[in-house]
């Protein structure tokens, strides 16, 4: 099958690749036939050591996507054979990802792809939209409270400011100019030019949160909390806490409960997402892309 990822266990460069299909699916895992996959950042650490997902090389990247289920493992309940699913898997039971025609998945990380949701509008939402609602979840933040969220700009940042300002809560982004109309109309009451190296005096009074999406702002960021409030990070930069606030690393975990209540959102018009879809092909581009920052605004998606 033809694939997108690296040749050996270390390697940095992603080629094009032709690999066996996977094997049958064990106990409680299901076959998908790939229909879209995203792209993110996060993908460089998969063979790097950075974030250990079993890979196995040669192998596929990607930790999301969307599919239809070929086959069905022992023990797979509530699924069948045609259904179309969106994942965010890690680890990856079977060793290589979704940047491939087919993939191996587990089957409770599963979440079903609302009727009417094309298949790249669906990949474009997994680790971003749960890594989003995971970060709100841990600030637990109430409607009226102050949220600021750093690099609003990002697939993440905007998606949290959707969800913050639906929950009532007051969302100030740093981002760049370029991009404040969007945000403002995704929900943000403010937003701040995070090239100005005097941003954190343009924040109005005290937050009772920050959400860090930008790497290298959280210490600029814990400042302009109030005693008492809560950091989180994305970035695994999280200052050691001070004046009673609570400061945490967030990683992104599969939750198929927390995914459908996003797809939903997604299908229903409630969350807006900006997908450019790509051949398989293009998968080395399209992450020299994603790893330069070169996609504003815009989340990639690779169509096998």
């Amino acid at each position: 099958m033809k694939a997108c990822g690296v040749s050996a266990s270390g390697a940095t460069e992603l080629t094009l690749l032709d690999l066996p299909e996977p094997p049958p699916p064990g106990t409680g895992q299901v076959h998908v036939a790939v229909e879209a996959t995203g792209v993110g950042a996060w993908d460089r650490l998969l063979n790097t050591g950075g974030w250990d997902v079993g890979l196995r090389p040669p192998a596929a990247l990607g930790v999301e996507g969307v599919g239809r289920i070929a086959a069905v493992g022992p023990g797979v309940q509530g699924l069948s054979v045609g259904d179309r699913v969106v994942a965010h898997e890690a680890p990856l039971p079977g060793g290589s990802g979704f940047w491939a025609e087919q993939v191996l998945v587990t089957a409770a990380h599963t979440a079903p792809v609302p009727s009417g949701l094309e298949p790249v509008a669906a990949a474009a939402l997994p680790v971003n939209g749960l890594t989003a609602l995971q970060a709100l979840e841990t600030l637990g933040l109430t409607t009226g409270q102050r949220l600021l969220v750093t690099n609003g700009g990002g697939n993440t940042g905007s998606l949290a400011i959707q969800l913050a300002a639906a929950a009532g809560v007051e969302v100030t982004a740093t981002a760049s100019p370029s991009a404040e109309k969007r945000l403002r109309s995704l929900g943000a009451a403010e937003v701040i030019d995070y090239h100005d190296p005097a941003w954190p005096a343009g924040a109005q009074g005290r937050f009772d949160a920050a959400l860090i999406a930008a790497a290298g702002t959280a210490a600029t960021a814990l400042p302009l909390i109030r005693d008492g409030g809560q950091l989180c990070s994305l970035t695994s930069d999280a200052p050691n806490p001070e004046r009673g606030i609570t400061s945490t690393n967030l990683y992104v975990r599969p939750d198929p409960a927390q995914l459908a209540r996003l797809t939903t959102d997604l299908a229903q018009g409630l969350l807006r997402l900006t997908p450019e879809p790509l051949p398989l092909t293009e998968g080395p581009a399209a992450f020299a892309r994603v790893a330069a920052g070169q996609t504003p605004g815009r989340k990639l998606v690779l169509v096998p």
